[in-house]
């Protein structure tokens, strides 16, 4: 092999494996038995694929928030008592587990740059019955339901960077009107750009004296991301390298 040949070996060798490669999060590589949720019951993180997870437990085993992840398929039980399933009954695909959300703040986070192209979102068996059927466990109800008319219920996404502060961000909704998805639907949030995590935040036309009135959680599956590609430096220092040889050989 030549010298030429040796160099371009080695910019290659050095370079490739920093380029991006697009992985898919879709918590299948989490253990779970049938039909159950992640409850620690004590504030933790938890990973899947190369995110971390948030997942705060407060005064006592009570009350949690954040992420946690399921694999249960209640589509008919209404209520707080049914609040870790999806209304699909299934994780995107008819996969078995899939994240679930709860409460504004909620986040995950990479150990590197990282650009998502988009995630699987739906509602959770909980909020979908509250909005499309009304609150019928509660006296008066909690939940203005069913949803009418001028009625919604929006997610915003924060970017976060190195430092989890917030950035770009990105809003969409669950519920316009009557319309409450009730299916997986794709999200592009590549407009996001280059963050070192993502941040929830939740509003509805459903609010109250707390906030919120409308249970706020959603269920998330297939996160596409990729890590950031090496910086164009990188490659314009293999090219001078290569150029520089050839001037040389040239010279002589």
């Amino acid at each position: 092999m030549n010298i030429k040949s040796t160099l371009f070996a080695i910019v290659l060798s050095c370079c490739c494996p920093l380029m991006a490669t697009a992985a898919v999060i879709d918590f299948e590589d989490l253990s779970l038995a049938p039909e159950s949720f992640f409850d620690p019951d004590i504030t933790t993180t938890w990973m899947s694929g190369d995110a971390t997870f948030d997942h705060e437990v407060s005064f006592g085993p009570c009350c949690w928030s954040g992420f946690t992840y399921s694999n249960t398929s209640d589509t008919t039980t209404p209520g707080f008592i049914n609040q870790y399933s999806a209304i699909t009954g299934a994780g995107f695909g008819g996969g078995g587990n899939y994240g679930v959300a709860f409460g504004g703040g909620a986040r995950f986070t990479f150990g590197d740059a990282t650009t998502v192209g988009g995630a699987q979102f739906t509602n959770t068996t909980y909020a979908y019955l509250a909005m499309a059927e009304g609150d019928d466990g509660n006296s008066p109800p909690f939940v203005q339901g069913p949803f009418e008319d001028g009625d919604f219920f929006e997610i915003t996404v924060f970017g976060l960077d190195a430092a989890s502060e917030r950035t770009n961000s990105f809003s969409f909704l669950l519920a316009d009107g009557a319309d409450v998805i009730d299916d997986w639907t794709w999200v592009d949030l590549a407009s996001l750009g280059v963050v070192y995590g993502l941040e929830f935040e939740f509003d509805s036309s459903d609010t109250g004296p707390f906030g919120v009135n409308t249970p706020t959680y959603f269920a998330i599956d297939d996160i596409s991301v990729s890590p950031v590609p090496i910086p164009a430096a990188a490659w314009l220092l293999g090219s001078g390298l290569l150029c520089l040889l050839g001037v040389k050989r040239k010279a002589a």
